[in-house]
């Protein structure tokens, strides 16, 4: 397991950029940022021809959710070969803090 762009990634180095680069185009709209920048995606498990992607939100009142969700799936779906099935699981624990957040997102928010 390695830890790229703040989440773990388990998998084919071949698909790592891929994946990253299609979490990237998954914004989250209350804060205008991509879900990679502001620590929402905490792993990436690639195993066969499956994408076992945990998420979590701001908080759990978050009224987003689940667009935010569906956009991580049809992104990952768009980016990958057809035969993978894609798999997210949006999750409470660990809770999601401000020190999850990229530099860039910090930055971006005025911290």
């Amino acid at each position: 397991m390695s830890v790229s762009s703040g989440y773990a990634y388990t998998g084919p180095a071949a698909l790592r950029d891929v994946i990253d680069r299609a979490l990237r185009q998954v914004v989250d709209p209350e804060v205008a940022m991509n879900v990679v920048d502001v620590g929402l995606v905490y792993a990436i498990e690639v195993k066969d021809e499956s994408v076992h992607v945990t998420m979590t939100m701001t908080s759990a009142a978050c009224p987003v959710a689940d667009v935010i969700v569906d956009d991580v799936q049809g992104e990952l779906e768009s980016a990958l070969p057809a035969q993978f099935v894609v798999d997210v699981e949006l999750v409470w624990e660990p809770a999601w803090s401000t020190e999850r957040m990229s530099e860039r997102a910090k930055t971006f928010m005025g911290w």
